[in-house]
C-alpha cells in the first residue's frame, strides 16, 4: 500500500528506528517530510537505543510513538520491551513497523532465514501482537487492524505492523550523497593489497559484498576473510576475539559506520583489551548504506576521539588514498592497536553481486587458515 495511507491511519507525530530496506518506502518518506527533526523523525543507533527514545516521548508527552526496523533488530528491543515498556512494569504503548526479511516462501540471503521464520513467533512471546502487511493488504484491511490495535494500545500495550516485500510504496525520490571521493571498493582494495595474507574480518553488507568480489577478480583465496553477513555492529568484536587467540597474527577489521555505531560499547572493550595485532577500521560514509542511504549520526562523532578515549594507541582518519596508504602501511608494521577512519562517498557499483559461497563454508575454510597461523 501507499506509505503516504499508512502513515495517515498510524496517525503518529514521532518516529525513530534503524534504516531497513524492506521500510525502503517509509524510510525515504520520512527524510522527505522531516528529514532529521527531534520532535518528528529520529535515525537511532540501534534498534533497543530507539525504543527507549520512544519511550522518553511517550513519557514526556503522552503520545503513542513509531519505533521502525528490520526484523533483524528484534533481539536488540527484547530487553527494553520486556522490562520497560511491558504493562508488568511501566505500560508504555508503541507502535511497532518491523520489515520482514527471509520471509518463509521468499528467498532472501541465509542470515535473514531463521530470522525470519522466528519473526511473528518473536513479537509474540513479547505480548506484542502483529499485523502483516503484503503487497495486496488493502488500506481497509490496514484501518481495521489499527482500530482493533487501538485497544490494545489504550491497555499499554505495543502493537507491531510486519512489513512484507513490496508491502509498502512510495513514488517520491530521495538522493544521499556526501562531500568525501573515495569509494568503498577503492578502499577496501587498498586494504586487501597492504594486508596481503592476513586475516580480515568484515562487517555486515556492502563491505563484504565488494570483499568477496575483489578477491575473485584477483583470483584470490576466501580463505583470509571471514565476511559478517548478518549480525550488525558485532564485527570488531569477533575481530577481537579471533586476534586475542591468535596474539603472533595480524588482523584486520573492516567496519562500517552504521555498525560502529551499533555497538559502540565494544570499541570500549577492544581498548581495554588492546591487542597490539588489531587493526580497526571504519569505513565512514555517515549512510545505512546497504539499506538505501539513510543518514547515520557519524558524520557528527568524532570516531578518533572516541577511539583514543577508548584506549586505541594509534587513531587517525583519512580523506584520501595517499594517506590511506601511508596509514594502512604503518599500521601493518607497528606493533600496537591501531585505529583508521576513512572518509567514504556513498554509493557502490549497480552490479554489485553477493558471495556464491555458503556462510558454514566460510566459516570452516576461514578457521582452517586461522589453524595454520601461529
Amino acid at each position: 500500500m501507499d506509505v503516504k495511507r499508512f502513515v495517515k491511519i498510524l496517525n503518529a507525530d514521532f518516529y525513530t528506528g534503524v534504516p531497513d530496506s524492506q521500510l525502503k518506502p517509509l524510510c525515504n518518506y520520512l527524510m522527505a517530510e522531516y528529514g532529521i527533526d527531534q520532535k518528528h523523525h529520529v535515525i537511532a543507533a540501534n534498534e533497543g537505543n530507539c525504543t527507549a527514545l520512544a519511550a522518553g516521548y511517550h513519557l514526556a508527552t503522552g503520545k503513542i510513538p513509531v519505533v521502525y526496523m528490520q526484523n533483524s533488530g528484534e533481539g536488540n528491543i527484547i530487553n527494553p520491551v520486556a522490562s520497560l515498556l511491558n504493562d508488568k512494569v511501566y505500560a508504555i504503548p508503541v507502535i511497532f513497523v518491523v520489515g520482514w526479511r527471509g520471509e518463509p516462501g521468499i528467498h532472501d540471503e541465509p542470515q535473514h532465514i531463521y530470522q525470519g521464520q522466528v519473526t511473528v513467533k518473536l513479537l509474540e512471546d513479547m505480548d506484542i501482537r502483529a499485523f502483516v502487511i503484503r503487497q495486496d493488504t488493502t488500506m481497509e484491511d490496514v484501518s481495521a487492524a489499527m482500530k482493533d490495535f487501538q485497544k490494545v494500545l489504550s491497555q499499554g500495550k505495543s502493537v507491531a505492523f510486519v512489513i512484507g516485500k513490496s508491502g509498502l510504496s512510495y513514488d517520491g525520490k530521495v538522493k544521499y550523497v556526501n562531500d568525501n571521493t573515495m569509494r568503498r571498493e577503492e578502499i577496501i582494495k587498498h586494504i586487501v593489497k597492504v594486508s596481503g595474507e592476513d586475516p580480515i574480518i568484515s562487517t555486515t553488507g556492502k563491505a563484504s559484498r565488494e570483499l568477496f568480489e575483489i578477491r575473485e577478480t584477483n583470483g584470490q583465496s576466501h580463505k583470509y576473510d571471514f565476511l559478517t553477513v548478518g549480525s550488525m555492529g558485532h564485527s570488531s568484536s569477533i575481530a577481537l576475539g579471533v586476534a586475542i587467540n591468535k596474539p603472533q597474527q595480524k588482523i584486520w577489521c573492516i567496519d562500517g559506520d552504521g555498525a560502529a555505531l551499533m555497538h559502540m560499547g565494544s570499541m570500549a572493550v577492544i581498548g581495554a583489551n588492546a591487542p597490539a595485532n588489531l587493526v580497526h577500521i571504519v569505513i565512514n560514509n555517515g549512510a545505512h548504506e546497504t539499506v538505501g542511504g539513510m543518514p547515520t549520526v557519524a558524520s557528527k562523532v568524532d570516531l578518533v576521539g572516541v577511539a583514543k578515549a577508548c584506549g586505541y594507541h594509534s587513531a587517525v582518519k583519512v580523506y584520501n588514498f595517499a594517506d590511506l596508504e601511508k596509514e594502512l602501511n604503518a599500521a601493518k608494521q607497528r606493533n600496537i592497536l591501531s585505529f583508521i577512519e576513512v572518509a567514504c562517498a556513498i554509493g557502490s557499483r549497480a552490479d554489485l553481486g553477493r558471495p556464491t559461497t555458503k556462510a558454514v563454508d566460510n566459516k570452516e575454510c576461514f578457521m582452517r587458515y586461522l589453524a595454520t597461523q601461529i
